[in-house]
């Protein structure tokens, strides 16, 4: 299917403000793990394989997806894979929804990897952050949000973060109503070649998608090498 605007939830806590959200823009709402209890009408319930079952709800219509590793592992190493993309379900689900519905907008809202704070950080209380150490492919979460951003650009897509507050994400900022009027951003071509050229070079590609089971292969300062080339690209730093 295509969906031309798509609204990304994840579970921080300001993404309970879409509840009473009229459906209008959005073509489809993909949700990512327990976000799928924010709203009843989510086209697709995105999540990865060691996903509880028991908090996975049963489609109300035949029109909701349930989509699993075996969907977007195939389309996340078609933009290259974990390693070089991301392995947040964050970036995963952006990923597969440009390449799975080939929108025209990406809205994220919920999804802002901010752990630090004290208190709730998830609409359902307090969340896990992601094991930013030892996972090599989330050294820095705002160089996997950039190549995001650049790579759907490069389609015509535009990428934005509905978010009020702090964020990991580098998308620009916008609103529930003028959303479906974003553009892609400008960036900078020179860079996002040198890094594609880069990440060709080093193939840190991993078929199956389990890339922390290769993870010796992989030498942290090329990643930061890399990350460091998408925050340029983006003119992020």
């Amino acid at each position: 299917m295509k969906a031309d605007v798509v609204l990304i939830l994840g579970s921080a806590a300001d993404v309970l403000r879409c509840r009473d959200w009229p459906r209008p823009p959005w073509d489809a709402i993909v949700a990512i793990n327990n976000a799928v209890r924010v709203r009843t009408d989510w086209t697709h319930h995105i999540h990865p394989e060691d996903y509880d079952p028991h908090s996975m709800p049963a489609p109300a219509s035949p029109d909701q997806i349930v989509v699993t590793a075996a969907d977007y592992v195939p389309v996340q190493n078609r933009y290259g894979g974990f390693v070089y993309a991301g392995g947040t379900m964050s970036m995963t689900a952006g990923y597969w929804a440009l390449g799975a519905l080939s929108p025209r907008v990406i809205a994220y809202l919920g999804c802002d990897m901010v752990y630090a704070r004290p208190g709730a950080t998830h609409f359902y209380g307090t969340g896990t952050p992601d094991p930013l150490r030892e996972d090599i492919s989330l050294r820095s979460l705002e160089a996997k949000a950039a190549r995001l951003m650049i790579l759907a650009a490069r389609q015509g897509c535009a990428v934005v973060n509905l978010s009020d507050g702090e964020s990991r994400l580098v998308f620009p900022r916008r609103s529930r109503t003028d959303a479906a009027d974003a553009e892609p951003i400008r960036w900078n071509e020179d860079r996002a070649d040198e890094a594609l050229a880069r990440e060709d070079a080093l193939d840190y590609r991993v078929p199956s998608g389990r890339y922390w089971e290769e993870a010796d292969r992989f030498d942290p300062a090329e990643i930061d090498a890399l990350d460091s080339l998408w925050l340029r690209a983006a003119r992020l730093s």
